[in-house]
């Protein structure tokens, strides 16, 4: 179970995303103001790029360009059409940096200025870097929509940047069935697209962390961040106490669980205010907690990855592996194994 972002009604999508993605629809001959009036978008709200839209804004008008475009391959498209100079600031501190790896880390950092309602990862494993993509949202009828914005978008960006470099031995894993019709994905990834892996990530050669940036700029991206930060406090203002919680558990992914005094520092507010904050808005700390474990563990057994079941259970942090088992059949009413079983057998 994912957490659900709690501010869909707060401003917190850039409206000039929603002005190109009416754009595309408009070529595909939905009319700009048909598409934000079933959106509740007020017209002027698109004619500025320091504007912003609520997420339940932004969510149905995608909604609502999807399904009056009639095009499967809406989101890919989409995707496309964000440059890196769509994602201002974002993007700039991002191509400022010295090497590719820095470049990803700085991206994951601020990546919710833009896309509130997803997260970005970025891990290594064996001989691969690896860029995973979990939405936040409860928008099950735009989970494939909203993959392939991000995944197409962030390759569009590399293509500026190195070509057809990163595909060398690189691949695209998807968790969603595989569509009728694949060509729109080759112009992009290539033939390496997976699909039903139960993940959704970008994969590539770790060798290539250390590529050079050619538009590398210090001075350019001490500015471009000092704007995110600026951004990501605006923004930080304006979301739950929850919410700020789960995403401090969530950006720990060595296994380790921060413990309620070590988000309370962070807060710089004590345990106890920290304690009566949640329970103000309904939640309770060992639950978030527990909530981050079963999303880990979920994720862990998706992979196909070489840890038993006994080497996930000391990764979340259980000193007993029964202890990870009874947790297990409490969240999904069947073991460990038999749910890597089932899962990988369906991604097959």
């Amino acid at each position: 179970m994912n957490a659900l972002l709690s501010g869909g009604t707060l401003p917190v999508i850039r409206a000039h995303y929603a002005e190109i993605l009416c754009q595309l629809a408009e070529e595909r001959g939905v009319a700009q103001q048909e598409l934000v009036s079933a959106a509740g978008i007020r017209q002027p709200q698109l004619g500025h790029p320091d504007n912003f839209i609520t997420l339940d804004q932004f969510t149905e008008l995608c909604r609502q360009a999807f399904v009056r475009c009639k095009d499967d391959s809406l989101g890919l498209e989409f995707g496309r059409r964000l440059k890196f100079t769509a994602h201002g600031a974002l993007s700039q501190a991002a191509i400022s940096c010295d090497t590719l790896e820095q470049a990803l880390r700085v991206l994951i950092k601020y990546f919710r200025i833009r896309f509130a309602y997803m997260a970005l990862s970025f891990f290594i494993e064996g001989d691969e870097a690896v860029i995973q993509l979990d939405i936040k949202h409860d928008t099950r009828d735009l989970h494939r929509f909203n993959i392939e914005v991000v995944l197409a978008s962030l390759m569009e960006v590399n293509n500026l940047l190195f070509g057809q470099r990163l595909l060398e031995g690189g691949r695209c894993l998807v968790d969603y069935e595989q569509p009728a019709n694949v060509g729109p994905y080759q112009p992009l990834f290539g033939n390496a697209v997976s699909f039903c892996t139960g993940v959704n990530q970008l994969r590539f050669q770790k060798q290539f962390l250390s590529l050079p940036l050619s538009l590398s700029n210090p001075v350019a991206r001490r500015v471009a961040e000092a704007q995110c930060e600026e951004e990501m406090r605006q923004m930080e203002a304006a979301i739950s106490v929850t919410e700020r919680v789960v995403r401090m558990l969530e950006s720990v992914r060595d296994g380790r669980l921060l413990s309620l005094e070590d988000v309370a520092g962070q807060l710089h507010v004590s345990a106890r205010t920290l304690r009566r904050q949640l329970a103000a808005e309904g939640a309770r700390f060992q639950l978030l907690q527990e909530t981050v474990r079963h999303q880990r563990a979920l994720d862990c057994l998706r992979r196909h990855s070489p840890l038993s079941i006994d080497d996930i259970a000391e990764h979340l942090g259980y000193s007993d592996p029964s202890n990870f088992g009874r947790a297990f059949r409490k969240w999904e009413g069947i073991s460990p194994s038999a749910w890597r079983r089932l899962h990988q057998t369906d991604g097959d």
